[in-house]
């Protein structure tokens, strides 16, 4: 399917000034393939994970900020795991929060050195590597990478298989990094749930702590689990 894309999007471009609509039409899955999260046009993305259990998994995007301790605390009182997905940036400002974090049992995930969200999308090689590598640089081996906004090109894939690790997407969704409401986040989280969901929550924002208290309870008010990262 990649080289399918990859081949229609090239003659796609070739051809849009000479048939504009026919060129369109052609380019389009490569524009799907990159801005729509969880596609697997371009390569593999794990938006579910494979389980006998009624469990999901919880990731949580953009830390660490400062409400890490608190957020830790949380997640003890509820004996919850969590993958947090972190920037680079802020990994290198408070590698306190990172040793937190994986010292209450938590794991933890690449989301790029920079959270480039309005552009990631459209990076060359080298600045797609880069984005990863500097990451890695600063936190705990892993082999998880999640794309800012889910986004991803034709050069993320073979960045990550060479480094060995995976593209991990979501299933359930609520936009809490704009939503305020911790109610309406968290009605929008379990519409999504299904044995193996992947919950995506972020942390950073004045709403953030409170959202993700809601979602908990309202995730084990339907019978659901948290899967435990570290096994």
């Amino acid at each position: 399917m990649r080289i399918v894309i990859i081949t229609l999007g090239v003659i796609g471009l070739a051809i849009t000034f000479r048939w504009p609509l026919i060129g369109a039409i052609l380019f389009a899955p490569l524009v799907i393939a990159t801005l729509v999260p969880n596609i697997e046009w371009l390569g593999p993305v794990a938006s579910r994970f494979k389980t006998d259990e009624r469990e999901v998994w919880l990731t949580i995007d953009d830390g660490p900020t400062d409400d890490t301790p608190a957020l830790l605390d949380l997640l003890d009182r509820y004996a919850v795991h969590a993958t947090f997905f972190v920037k680079g940036i802020l990994a290198a400002a408070h590698p306190e929060f990172i040793e937190q974090i994986i010292a209450r049992g938590h794991t933890i995930g690449n989301h790029s050195h920079t959270h480039p969200a309005g552009f990631f999308w459209c990076l060359p090689p080298h600045a797609i590597a880069r984005q990863i590598d500097q990451c890695n640089a600063v936190i705990p081996p892993t082999k998880l990478f999640r794309a800012p906004v889910g986004h991803k090109n034709l050069f993320v894939h073979p960045a990550l298989r060479k480094r060995g690790m995976a593209l991990i997407g979501f299933s359930a969704r609520a936009y809490d990094a704009i939503e305020r409401d911790p109610d309406v986040i968290a009605k929008r989280i379990v519409r999504s749930l299904e044995p193996g969901a992947i919950v995506l929550l972020h942390q950073g924002r004045d709403w953030s702590l409170r959202a993700i208290e809601t979602t908990i309870v309202a995730i084990r008010e339907r019978g659901y689990s948290f899967r435990n990262t570290n096994k």
